[in-house]
């Protein structure tokens, strides 16, 4: 058994080191300078692990802005951005924050965006009725489309709405590109879409119907009064009863 391992063709890796069998990594123990144990601790496999399942909300950044405020000692520049999220379903929220630097604002702006998040009604997979929404100087119009129509928008519209389960749509900008402007927009023409059952006239018009119905089943189901036959062979023989007394 001796010679055949010796005679075990040796793997060299690229870097020209040996490359380790599974037997001997299995069993090899990592040591200081002193000759002590060190302990091997898995954070990274376990944060790896953490993260490795799936998420329920898509976050995307749609801006990030630098600005700057004029203090005593000068300007102070920071960074500030505009956060979407959403399931892909009928959940979405946006969240705007400022930091000394982009990570810090983007991490603000998603833990706003996520306290912010509304339910909105759908139609399908497009949106229940027509709406036109102002906010400050920013006017979004946005209408329901056909199967097959798509997004038809522009960028900060379209980004929003591709977090939604909306899948066609038509919408147009009128008034500022204010991206933050036209976002918060967006979300307040969501937010007020309502059903076809909740719509003005729904309701009343669904009372009128069953009073037809009753009405007509009603007339149908009236029994048309017959006389017997008795009854007709003597109101027949009275006017001959009638005659001969005279």
């Amino acid at each position: 058994m001796a010679e055949t391992e010796k005679k075990a063709p040796r793997v060299i890796n690229k870097s020209g080191t040996l490359k380790m069998d599974d037997k001997v990594a299995a069993t090899k123990q990592t040591r200081d300078i002193s000759g002590r144990r060190m302990e091997r601790r898995n954070r990274r496999d376990r944060m790896r692990g953490a993260d490795a399942g799936p998420k329920e909300f898509d976050e995307i950044t749609i801006a990030v802005d630098r600005v700057s405020r004029t203090v005593a000692g000068g300007r102070r520049m920071r960074f500030k951005a505009l956060v979407a999220i959403g399931n892909h379903k009928n959940k979405v929220g946006v969240g705007v924050a400022k930091g000394n630097d982009v990570t810090t604002a983007v991490a603000k702006a998603s833990r706003k965006a996520k306290k912010s998040m509304i339910t909105f009604n759908m139609d399908g997979e497009t949106i229940c009725h027509e709406t036109r929404t102002k906010v400050t100087g920013a006017d979004v119009l946005m209408k329901p489309a056909a199967p097959g129509t798509g997004i038809i928008a522009g960028g900060t519209v379209r980004s929003i709405v591709g977090l939604t389960g909306v899948k066609n749509l038509i919408s147009k900008s009128l008034g500022s590109s204010n991206k933050v402007n036209v976002a918060y927009a967006v979300i307040e023409a969501l937010s007020q879409q309502t059903p076809r059952k909740d719509w003005t006239g729904a309701k009343a018009e669904k009372s009128a119907k069953p009073e037809v119905k009753t009405e007509a089943k009603s007339s149908a189901k009236k029994p048309v009064a017959k006389k017997p036959a008795a009854a007709k062979k003597a109101t027949a023989k009275k006017p001959t009863t009638k005659k001969e007394d005279k």
